[in-house]
């Protein structure tokens, strides 16, 4: 089969179309023909190592120190058909058209097959609405889900303003269309070029952040969701109304150094699942509670402890990461909960509705 090929660190033309063997289904597993994927943000940083040079080791790590050597063919989501099944799948049989997303820790959707088990460890498999298209379904499991994951845990309510910084990529097209969905009033931020898309989208106002800084403005919103993480932390505690939360995304090194320093003396190691199943992350004393979640797959404890800005403004913190917290049951190693994904999938048939009808 073909296959877009990972040869080493670098630009574009590190990637290399070849022939490489067609894999073969193991007992549990499903061998898929890919009809669509997608090139993510995500998978550009990965190849070219454009990243902070602490991250930046860690993959080198874990993929290869020269050359990826553990990952050679990129892709993270991708939709196609089922050709075979393992003698152990029950789920899935020939012929379902089926999206999912392999995780970061295989990846290898950018080929004409990829074989993934049936209950994949650290990503997810569906069967593909009817009224979505390959090309369709192909781009929702990354942005979507993690969108998705942030809006659920920023309980939007409707009415409620939000403001979503880098709202023209990934995660942030998918954000806005399900904020509005739910009933929110939506400020995107991004730059100028992606400013008429998001109108087209519902986006209630959009501001180009090369012009205006949304944290000197003196808006304050109910939730602020930072996808890209390159806000100021201060700025943006300020810019939160009373019991406003704040998620990051992608939490930096110095912004989980912000959050451990403002937090203290207050910091309490508690029980994950704990967490979770109260009301939404609030304490019983209605102190809000800031949540550090670590990237690392299986970690079930999450660094909390309440916070308050100069104001004495009571806010919430967030800094789960959904694509490796994001598990109310189980830990999560990778981009997808194995929990709860016929929800989801519910979920996103009706959105796809949604999405359709606002283009």
């Amino acid at each position: 089969m073909k296959a877009i090929v990972w040869t080493r660190y670098g630009p574009p033309d590190v990637l290399q179309l070849q022939e490489v063997e067609k894999p073969t289904p193991k007992e549990n597993e499903v061998l898929i023909r890919i009809y669509a994927t997608t090139v993510t943000a995500g998978d550009c940083e990965q190849r070219s190592l454009k990243l902070p040079i602490w991250y930046r080791l860690l993959m080198r790590l874990y993929i290869g120190l020269r050359k990826p050597k553990r990952i050679t063919i990129l892709g993270m989501e991708l939709a196609g058909e089922i050709e075979s099944v393992g003698k152990d799948v029950k789920r899935f049989r020939k012929g379902d058209q089926v999206f999912t997303a392999t995780g970061f820790v295989g990846m290898g959707a950018c080929a004409e097959y990829i074989c993934l088990p049936e209950e994949p460890e650290e990503g997810a498999l569906a069967i593909k609405p009817a009224n979505m298209t390959y090309e369709e379904a192909a781009a929702v499991p990354v942005g979507g889900l993690e969108a998705l994951c942030f809006l659920r845990q920023g309980n939007i309510q409707s009415g409620q303003k939000v403001l979503i910084n880098g709202a023209g990529g990934t995660i942030g097209t998918f954000a806005v269309q399900l904020a509005k969905y739910l009933g929110a009033k939506v400020t995107g931020v991004d730059s100028k070029g992606k400013l008429d898309m998001l109108r087209s989208i519902g986006a209630d106002q959009v501001i180009d952040y090369t012009i205006e800084d949304f944290t000197k403005s003196g808006e304050t919103y109910d939730s602020i969701i930072d996808v890209v993480s390159k806000s100021s932390f201060s700025g943006s505690i300020r810019s939160l109304k009373q019991n406003g939360r704040y998620l990051i995304a992608n939490p930096g090194p110095s912004q989980l150094a912000t959050c451990r320093i403002g937090m203290a003396p207050s910091l309490c190691w508690q029980d994950w699942q704990n967490t979770s199943n109260s009301s939404n992350g609030w304490n019983s004393s209605g102190q809000t509670e800031a949540i550090v979640a670590p990237w690392s797959p299986g970690w079930k404890k999450s660094l909390v402890g309440s916070w308050k800005s100069s104001k004495n403004k009571k806010v919430k913190l967030d800094f789960r990461s959904c694509r490796s917290a994001g598990s109310w049951n189980a830990p999560l190693d990778g981009w997808f909960a194995n929990v709860a994904w016929q929800e989801i999938t519910n979920d996103y048939q009706k959105q796809v509705k949604l999405l359709s009808t606002s283009q």
